[in-house]
Parts: structure tokens; C-alpha cells; sequence
């Protein structure tokens, strides 16, 4: 319990004035950096599995500077365990920040195998005329045999192409894989609605 007040005196002290602004301006200030650093090096990692050397290399820079700056404000200041608090908090938040970000961001292209035991030619249908690209495959199953529709499709319309899978066949085996490239082949955008 000590140890927890000790660690927590610098945000005592700067409520009854006895401490200067600067701390908490430190505080703050590591705290962002930190969850800038590393939401960045979440992209950078992004940009890499997609290919984007030049990109991660530019993310790359901005992030390392970001970090410099946010260690050595808590190397310089360890009199003050807050401010590792700090860092540390700003860490987990980048961590969460960046997969947020990720998710929104889409970018690159997934590959879809869908196995519907019944509505595999409506559904195949359904899809293409929604605009994604389907191929068909046969393939076999404990049950026998069975028609597998390989998609190829950018990942920020999977939330469209589940939606069509789940309302075509609730009980579709839907399974998607990151794709990391694509060369040649028919690739069609989505059809804007």
C-alpha cells in the first residue's frame, strides 16, 4: 500500500499546488506519445504485410522519433514513478488505438471460402450480382460432395459479403484469409449501392 501512495504523491501534491504544472504537461505528454508511437507502429506492421516498404519506412521514422522523445522523458525523470504510470498507460492505449485503426483502415484484400450445403448457385449468384467475384470449386466433405465459393474481395467490404452470405445461408461455413497480393485475374469493384 506504501508503495501505491508513493507512486500516486506527485498527483497529490500537484492538486494542492505543491507541484509544478510541468509534471502533469509530462504526464499528458508521454501518455499521447506513447499512444501515438504505437498506433504508428501497428500501420507500420500493416504497411509491411501489404507490401508498402516505402511507407512503413516514412511510419517508421515518425514512430522511432515519437519514442525517443516519450523514453526520455521518463529516463529523466524517474524520480517520479507517475510518469513510468505513464508510459506504460500510454502503451496498452496505443495498443488498442492502433487495432482500432487497423480495422477501420481495410486496406489490402482477403480471400473468402464459403461452403453452403444448399444455397451454394443462388448464393453465388446473389454475390456476383452484387458485384464480388466468385469462383466455384468441388469439393469433398464428410457428407459428400460440396461446392466451396472461393471470393476475392478488398477487406473493407467484408462486412457486405457476410451480410449477403448470412442472409442467403445462416449456416454457411464461411472462412476469409488475409491475401497479401493479387496478379491478374478478373477483380471486380463493388457495385456503389
Amino acid at each position: 500500500m506504501a508503495q501505491l501512495i508513493f507512486l500516486f504523491t506527485p498527483l497529490y501534491r500537484l492538486n494542492h499546488g505543491g507541484l509544478k504544472m510541468s509534471l502533469l504537461l509530462n504526464i499528458i505528454f508521454i501518455f499521447l506519445a506513447r499512444v501515438s508511437d504505437v498506433t504508428l507502429s501497428t500501420i507500420r506492421i500493416l504497411m509491411i504485410m501489404r507490401g508498402r516498404s516505402v511507407t512503413a519506412a516514412v511510419i517508421g521514422f515518425c514512430e522511432v522519433c515519437i519514442y525517443v522523445l516519450a523514453l526520455s522523458r521518463v529516463i529523466g525523470s524517474l524520480e517520479h514513478p507517475i510518469l513510468l504510470i505513464a508510459y506504460a498507460l500510454g502503451f496498452s492505449a496505443g495498443t488498442y488505438v492502433g487495432g482500432y485503426v487497423e480495422e477501420r483502415l481495410a486496406i489490402g484484400y482477403a480471400t473468402a471460402q464459403v461452403i453452403s450445403l444448399n444455397e451454394s448457385e443462388t448464393l453465388a449468384e446473389k454475390l456476383r450480382t452484387e458485384g464480388f467475384g466468385v469462383t466455384i470449386v468441388e469439393g469433398r466433405g464428410r457428407e459428400g460432395m460440396h461446392q466451396i465459393l472461393h471470393v476475392l474481395l478488398k477487406r473493407k467490404n467484408i462486412p457486405d459479403f457476410l451480410s449477403i452470405v448470412h442472409e442467403a445461408d445462416q449456416s454457411a461455413f464461411v472462412s476469409i484469409m488475409d491475401t497479401r497480393k493479387i496478379l491478374g485475374g478478373y477483380f471486380s469493384k463493388i457495385k456503389a449501392k
